[in-house]
């Protein structure tokens, strides 16, 4: 239902980012920045190819004037903001990267959408930020308020399979060097959902979304981890060990797609809780 308009999608390199392109790109001028030269590269070449209008550029979202320059010459009506780090053990290892990033680097983005009258803006959270005891959830939390007070929509979901640095890719990364494969803690569960799946649910946020909401996928049910790794080596068919190796600083057990307090107020619509 997208048609016709200016999009910029930060971070448009990664997993979310590249998938959001690709989406558009038919119906839609999209720009992207992204610090991942080969990677932004890559894809305009690739999307240039086939004759749509996919440009871009090597930057920054922490850079102020990068950030302006952007909106200065292409105007976007709609912007993704998926530039993230997103690893919880780096960002408790260097706390500074992920408030330059996450935290300024999203106000960077939020300031030059309203200097330059931006229609639509939706900011990439996660569910990190519910009840947040990490660097990471505590960042993308703050992020996620700036985006909501400043009369835009955030959009929430949990691990995305097959995205990097999710558990998946390491996993068979481990499985094809013989194992073992490591696992944080047997009790551990996660929610999980597909890369088109978790566009999908950006795309309608962007569309249907209104200011100062969060709009978070209902996900069903979490998953335990260690038996996500069991059914993974089954169907490999090989001998591969399974290595518990602890709970890390910042990780937690279980995680929540919304807080007590969310889960009172917030209101249901098909497949999605919408926080306001």
């Amino acid at each position: 239902m997208i048609k016709n308009k200016r999009i910029l999608i930060t971070g448009m390199a990664g997993s979310i980012g590249s998938e959001l392109m690709r989406q558009l790109a038919p119906n839609n001028k999209i720009f992207g920045i992204d610090t991942n030269e080969t990677g932004i590269f890559d894809l305009i070449e690739e999307h240039q190819l086939k004759g749509q209008w996919v440009y871009g550029r090597i930057g920054d979202v922490r850079d102020m004037n990068t950030v302006n320059d952007v909106f200065s010459d292409f105007k976007p009506e709609i912007v993704i903001h998926a530039a993230a780090l997103k690893h919880v053990k780096p960002n408790e290892d260097y706390p500074l990267e992920a408030i330059q990033t996450n935290v300024i680097g999203t106000y960077n983005v939020i300031y030059c959408a309203k200097k330059w009258q931006t229609k639509r803006f939706v900011f990439i959270s996660t569910d990190k930020v519910v009840n947040a005891n990490s660097i990471m959830g505590g960042t993308k939390k703050l992020g996620e308020i700036m985006a909501r007070n400043n009369g835009f929509v955030a959009v929430r979901f949990g691990n995305v399979m097959g995205s990097r640095g999710s558990v998946i890719p390491f996993w068979q990364n481990q499985i094809e060097k013989g194992g073992p494969i490591t696992v944080t803690d047997e009790r551990m569960e996660r929610y999980f959902m597909d890369i088109p799946e978790a566009c999908s649910l950006v795309l309608y946020a962007a569309e249907h979304g209104k200011a100062g909401e969060t709009w978070v996928l209902d996900m069903g049910e979490r998953v335990n981890v260690l038996e996500l790794a069991r059914k993974i080596i089954k169907e490999t068919k090989k001998d591969i060990k399974i290595k518990m190796i602890g709970i890390r600083p910042g990780e937690t057990l279980s995680e929540r797609l919304m807080t007590e307090e969310e889960e009172k107020t917030a209101t249901k619509r098909g497949r999605f809780n919408i926080i306001k």
